[in-house]
């Protein structure tokens, strides 16, 4: 089979960091082309230079054939290759058409013909599967849906070369199931496709071939039909990794979290709670289940004090604070992984230390009377880092350095070295690699088992089945299912999901 494409020994160092060190992957014209490996193994970098993005420090690209250097992603899109980021490249405060149709818009006289492009969109759309209000703000929308616009204007450049960074990390069962077949499809049609992803199972399902990177380096490479889930764990982590999360015999205690006909205010774009009602115990990991979008983002942020309650009561360890601050929760014991790491979790442009003592930094040792101590912010900063695996040479480097991964790390290790009474994990393994996912599924045991409630909200329903001692299902805004453990499969939760079925949900007092 020819090459769509060839990356030739190539090197890309950054102070400290060899993040491509004498990288060389070929990729054949039509195929569906899995990359995988650990967070910061070099898989991003290695496709935004194919995308022009970054540069490479050595090597040689070959397009088809033909040696180029990609010097921006507009050189990238007029050679045939689109990229759909793990990070959204959108613009919020505009409509999903406009930033579909942004770098190919057609015009009519000395405007906009937003009417021909949106008949074209709906046509993409419709084949595809991929349903999304045109009219809407980035803002306005969920992270999947955004995910969903990202794909969009890829396929509305008409791209013979697409990659696909953690597509998937946002997506429900079915969504991604979609995303798999619009994938068959466009192979079928000649596409290339470059598939980055965590999740084994996909790569299986779909690639034709596979390459695999550790540490700036590729480890392995070959024919996705020799391969399986044991295989591919052991090149990516070098070890054999381990699949059940252990946990103590669920014994529930009192409850940490009680929410009361809970209602919130209609938003743009975002469902709103219905009368909700829900617990969560000291011991016990509740599982919320739900299409994206259906009420998931509006329940976490209520909790949190992010969004005002329109009705209804909210306590934590049996005192109200419905009216409270956020510090104000969280210095009563609520911690917070939210869905959208880079809107409301980290900020890019501070340190790595700067981020791990957002929650924490007019507190004593780390400040007193409005004076840091730095020696005392850059240890705990470093055993953090350390503790939760975080790869950074050191923690004094911007965040913006690290790979997405990594920066959920940084979030999931500030959250749960605070001890919360409460912890909000929403998507909290969302984008991060096999190795990491294990670490994090037993810090959320060792939370629970230490008597902790947490809140485990999570489009992955193989996580929710794995970490839950009692599932609830969402759907538009209201709770319409509730399982223990064991009770329920996925295919039977999917009905709920989807609102095939219900059923009356009411906390016992």
């Amino acid at each position: 089979m020819p090459s769509a494409i060839e990356l030739l020994h190539i090197t890309k160092r950054y102070p400290g960091v060899i993040a491509n060190d004498d990288v060389s992957i070929r990729i054949g014209q039509g195929e569906i082309h899995g990359l995988i490996g650990e967070n910061g193994a070099g898989k991003s970098t290695i496709m935004s230079i194919l995308y022009g993005m970054v540069k490479p420090d050595e090597g040689t690209i070959k397009i088809f054939g033909q040696e180029c250097e990609i010097s921006s992603p507009m050189d990238a899109i007029r050679r045939g290759i689109g990229m759909v980021h793990q990070h959204f490249m959108l613009m919020p405060d505009e409509t999903v058409l406009r930033n579909i149709i942004l770098g190919r818009t057609p015009r009519r006289g000395l405007s906009i013909d937003e009417a021909r492009a949106a008949r074209e969109i709906t046509e993409i759309m419709d084949r595809y599967s991929l349903k999304v209000d045109l009219g809407a703000k980035i803002s306005q929308i969920s992270v999947g849906e955004k995910q969903r616009v990202e794909i969009l204007k890829a396929l509305y450049r008409q791209v013979k070369i697409l990659i696909l960074d953690e597509p998937t990390a946002v997506l429900t069962p079915a969504e991604t199931d979609g995303l798999l077949n619009i994938m068959r499809k466009l192979r079928e049609q000649g596409c290339t496709i470059v598939f980055i992803t965590h999740k084994l199972k996909e790569v299986l399902a779909v690639t034709d071939r596979v390459t695999i990177m550790r540490k700036g380096v590729v480890t392995g490479a070959g024919e996705t039909s020799e391969m399986n889930v044991r295989r591919l764990s052991e090149l990516i982590v070098g070890r054999e990794v381990a699949t059940e999360v252990p946990m103590k015999p669920f014994s529930p205690g009192e409850k940490v979290l009680e929410l009361r006909e809970v209602r919130t205010a209609p938003r743009p774009g975002r469902m709103p709670l219905h009368d909700v009602f829900l617990s969560v115990r000291r011991g016990e990991i509740v599982g919320v289940a739900g299409v994206e979008g259906n009420g998931q983002s509006d329940l976490a942020e209520a909790i949190a004090g992010m969004i005002p309650l329109e009705a209804g009561s909210v306590r934590l360890c049996g005192r109200e604070i419905g009216r409270d601050s956020i510090r104000r929760r969280r210095q009563k014991g609520i911690g917070h992984v939210p869905e959208d790491r880079l809107k409301t979790g980290v900020s890019k442009s501070c340190t790595i230390s700067e981020n791990l003592i957002l929650n924490r930094y007019y507190t004593p040792p780390y400040s007193k009377r409005g004076v840091f101590s730095h020696a005392k912010i850059s240890r705990f900063s470093e055993e953090l880092c350390k503790s939760f695996l975080v790869k950074t040479p050191d923690a004094t480097y911007p965040l913006s350095t690290l790979s997405g991964g990594n920066m959920q790390k940084v979030v999931f290790a500030r959250e749960f070295e605070s001890s919360p009474e409460l912890l909000i994990a929403a998507q909290p393994t969302r984008g991060v690699d096999i190795g990491a996912i294990e670490y994090i599924h037993g810090k959320l045991g060792e939370l629970r088992d230490e008597g902790r409630g947490i809140l485990l909200i999570s489009a992955e329903l193989d996580e929710i089945l794995a970490l839950s001692d009692r599932i609830v299902v969402m759907y538009e805004g209201e709770l319409v299912g509730q399982f223990l453990r064991g009770e329920a499969d996925e295919y039977e939760i999917g009905e709920y999901m989807l609102g095939a079925k219900r059923r009356e949900v009411r906390d016992e007092e």
